[in-house]
């Protein structure tokens, strides 16, 4: 299935939006929906969705700055933008951020369904190798191992280590790496790969993107490291799990 995020600043068609479409026919789930661009650049991040369906014109963020905000942290979903403006400039900015469809309000009956089905009929987002269960997004009980994922998350692409964590969350060393091994079961490196390395295959998904620039945006500055600590991971080279997402 399809994670599908609505982001519209009119509630009557937000709602109409979520609750008229038979998203389950579509092959998809309604994920989440956001009132402005602002918010839906903070809820993307959240749950990470396959299609985003977003007005232009917002108050707070518009949607092409959403949009072009969602790129710069590396999000690959597929964009349908709204429209009740036909603005030339706006659909070219469109295009270069890779907009799948441009849709003009009032929008004709079956529209929503024929642009999303055009994204999904191309088939389901490919699955994970079973060999690779982390799941980046589980919350643990712990205050302290929470506030330190959350470092993580946010921060996995910087040269981080354990040491720092610790310092920002004023704990020492041994007891936060105990803390953590204790309620995830990874060390704080184990959990740090793996992170950056579920965010490299939600990078690879997207065939445009080459294996080294899914590394730079996982974290990684050495290819060859990458590639051997994706495989051991993995199960796969990270060129060959490309193909298979192909």
């Amino acid at each position: 299935m399809y994670k599908v995020m609505i982001v519209e600043d009119d509630p009557t068609v937000r709602r109409g939006l979520c609750g008229t479409i038979r998203w389950e026919e579509l092959r998809c789930q309604l994920a989440g929906e956001a009132g402005n661009g602002e918010e839906g650049l903070e809820l993307a991040l959240k749950i990470s969705p396959d299609i985003v369906i977003t007005d232009v014109k917002m108050p707070k963020m518009d949607g092409v700055e959403m949009i072009r905000q969602l790129r710069r942290h590396g999000c690959q979903a597929k964009m349908i933008i709204l429209t009740a403006y036909g603005d030339f400039g706006y659909a070219q900015s469109a295009i270069r951020l890779g907009v799948s469809d441009y849709l003009l309000k009032p929008l004709k009956d079956g529209a929503i369904e024929e642009a999303v089905l055009a994204i999904t009929r191309k088939g389901q987002p490919a699955a994970d190798p079973v060999l690779f269960d982390f799941d980046p997004e589980k919350h643990f009980k712990g205050k302290y191992v929470e506030e330190a994922l959350d470092f993580i998350r946010s921060r996995y692409r910087e040269d981080i280590n354990i040491g720092m964590v610790a310092s920002y969350l004023d704990l020492s060393e041994g007891y936060l790496s105990r803390i953590l091994k204790r309620e995830t079961g990874y060390s704080f490196t184990e959990y740090l790969t793996n992170y950056r390395i579920s965010r490299a295959m939600e990078y690879l998904k997207d065939c445009r993107l080459k294996v080294y620039e899914a590394a730079e945006l996982a974290g990684y500055q050495d290819t060859a490291y990458f590639s051997s600590q994706f495989k051991k991971v993995v199960g796969m080279s990270p060129s060959e799990y490309q193909n298979r997402c192909r």
